[in-house]
């Protein structure tokens, strides 16, 4: 139920969650199956419930910069881009960034989730990755018509029918979709086997977070949260924001939570957890919720004026980030594309926003065109980039820090053989820095690198609560992040000299004709650069002797009864959009904390 403050205040819940986003409304509509379990969720925004401008499909990026929907987070400035900084938004409110996001459901290689047992996390691999994603998945299978239409061979593929989650292809599929995807075939790419079930080299038509009877967006606000709100063991009260873990004592050899302290309308408040404390709070809060609580490096609480309840210098380290930038193209005025260019055109934009109430045009489309290349498919310098890329790992095997060596092993694999070299197609303009021309339309590229080998940090820079961390995601420390991400660039504009796209397409916008060599790709991309938003790894799952933050059971190494269940306790980045894993992380993490878990 959604609670007032005077449900909450000095009440006991068996669990707190902190953090109703993905992870943590996913969590919590799993334990509260039992009613015998009572679960408060604390969630810093608004509830947003019923709200068009999140449900409405296609509204890409509308609710970036608007404080009802979006942290607007920004890193501290980067010396290899130029000492710029980079804006980090985040979905605010229930649903946390499935609110948000460009509603992609993309799935990882199988390969990628069974490195995190080789990382020393037993259980947590492909095979029951699947069994626990499927229990959110509610795939509805396209129509015969549609499979024809976009020649999709979906015979092996293999998604959970009967989960909460929508997931479809929406309701409208341009052809010229085909004709792209035609282009990838053609410059090499094959399609991928089994995109949905741990093979996804290749390109292929993804589906979305969507509801093909609403046309509406999917989330886990709609999955987990309102089906389930009138459950008397749910208590979900917004607008509160999180301050910090409080322990039963300051003495004792483990740190045992007994409360959460949170704000709520500019009042502090207390509500008492007689089980556990689960931080769901994201990559980017959950470290900093633990700083404040007296759980990290010594040397960093010191500084606060913070006293050290558990030594655990490894939070906030390992953080990982997808980074993106796009490359577009002017379509010729004679090909048939419906692009979300015209909704420049207010008249144009009404039209369609009336058509979406009746279940058509523009706003019931969706970003279906992906592809997940090996770096030898996209490069002639694959090798001597991963020659140099080993050697430098090799040379400095004996100075990196405890576990990173491991992982880079591991990204030296992916780097020879995984899908992290990823192409998204986008039905319009969406590159910088050149403008559109008016009335002209546009295909671009989203260019995503997703095994980054930089490394960042995230740490609370204050005491207050309100005050964000220092977000440093260190980009381009590491050079083969830059040299791989160049050659994509390279690839993706190479698209245009490859039909069918070569004869659909007049020039090319961005980066555009000033921009040739190496060195001049490397300077826009320094100075467009963005990232996905899929920050990771802050609260790395991990033995504590590699750098871990919380074991296998994802319990905060020191404590007896604090677990982080989100993106945050991904060791490795993964080759995907996070948001079908982080559902997966939940649906596993709930079975842990039931004890129902069988690696």
């Amino acid at each position: 139920m959604s609670a007032s403050i005077d449900d909450v205040k000095d009440k006991s819940f068996d669990y707190i969650i902190c953090g109703g986003g993905t992870a943590g409304l996913t969590l919590a509509g799993r334990l509260t199956e039992n009613p015998d379990i009572s679960v408060l969720v604390l969630e810093a925004g608004e509830a947003n419930i019923d709200d068009m401008a999140i449900l409405r499909p296609a509204s890409y990026g509308s609710h970036f910069g608007k404080l009802e929907y979006s942290w607007n987070h920004e890193t501290v400035k980067q010396k290899l881009t130029g000492d710029a900084s980079h804006v980090w938004q985040r979905g605010k409110g229930l649903g946390g960034s499935s609110a948000i996001n460009f509603l992609c459901y993309i799935k990882p290689p199988g390969t990628e989730i069974d490195d995190l047992e080789r990382l020393g996390n037993p259980g947590w691999n492909w095979k029951n990755y699947e069994k626990y994603i499927q229990r959110t998945e509610g795939f509805v299978p396209p129509s015969e018509e549609v499979k024809q239409k976009l020649q999709l061979n979906m015979h092996t593929w293999n998604l959970g029918r009967n989960g909460p989650l929508g997931v479809a292809y929406p309701h409208t599929i341009d052809k010229a979709e085909l004709d792209v995807q035609e282009t990838f075939l053609n410059a090499g790419i094959p399609l991928a086997a089994r995109p949905m079930n741990g093979d996804p080299i290749g390109t292929y038509f993804a589906p979305c977070t969507y509801d093909l009877k609403t046309h509406t967006r999917t989330y886990a606000t709609s999955a987990f949260y309102i089906p389930n709100k009138d459950r008397p063991n749910f208590t979900v009260l917004v607008s509160a924001h999180v301050n910090r873990i409080i322990p039963a004592s300051d003495q004792g050899a483990e740190f045992k939570a007994e409360s959460v302290e949170f704000e709520h309308k500019g009042q502090v408040y207390t509500a008492h957890a007689n089980r556990e404390v689960i931080l769901s709070a994201g990559t980017l809060k959950s470290p900093q919720i633990l700083e404040l609580s007296g759980i990290g490096n010594p040397s960093i609480l010191r500084k606060l004026g913070i006293a050290t309840k558990v030594d655990l210098p490894s939070i906030g380290r390992n953080v990982q980030e997808h980074i993106l930038s796009a490359v577009s193209f002017e379509l010729r005025d004679d090909v048939e594309f419906q692009t979300m260019d015209i909704l420049a055109d207010p008249e144009t934009l009404q039209h369609h926003l009336d058509l979406h109430s009746k279940g058509s045009g523009i706003f019931t489309t969706g970003i279906v065109g992906f592809t997940f290349a090996k770096l030898d498919q996209i490069s002639p310098r694959a090798a001597a980039i991963i020659k140099a890329a080993e050697d430098k790992v090799m040379r400095n095997a004996n100075n990196y820090p405890p576990g990173l060596l491991e992982q880079y092993k591991i990204s030296l694999e992916r780097l020879r053989d995984g899908a992290g070299c990823e192409f998204i197609s986008f039905p319009g303009m969406c590159s910088r820095p050149n403008p559109p021309e008016k009335g002209k339309r546009y295909i671009s590229f989203y260019v995503a690198l997703n095994h980054p080998f930089s490394r960042g940090t995230i740490h609370a820079v204050s005491k207050d609560p309100a005050a964000d961390p220092e977000f440093d995601p260190h980009y381009f420390e590491e050079e083969v992040d830059l040299q791989v991400w160049v050659e994509m660039i390279k690839f993706a504009r190479s698209l245009r000299n490859v039909s069918p796209l070569k004869e659909m397409t007049t020039k090319e916008l961005n980066p555009g004709p000033d921009v040739q060599t190496d060195e001049e790709i490397v300077g826009w991309l320094k100075k467009i650069m963005t990232t996905t938003w899929h920050t990771s790894s802050s609260c790395s799952m991990l033995p504590k002797e590699n750098g871990g933050v919380v074991d296998s059971q994802l319990k905060v190494y020191g404590t007896r009864n604090v677990r982080v269940v989100d993106l945050s306790v991904l060791p490795l980045h993964i080759a995907a959009h996070p948001q079908s894993t982080v559902y997966a992380i939940a649906e596993q993490a709930a079975d842990i904390i039931k004890g129902s878990f069988r690696p």
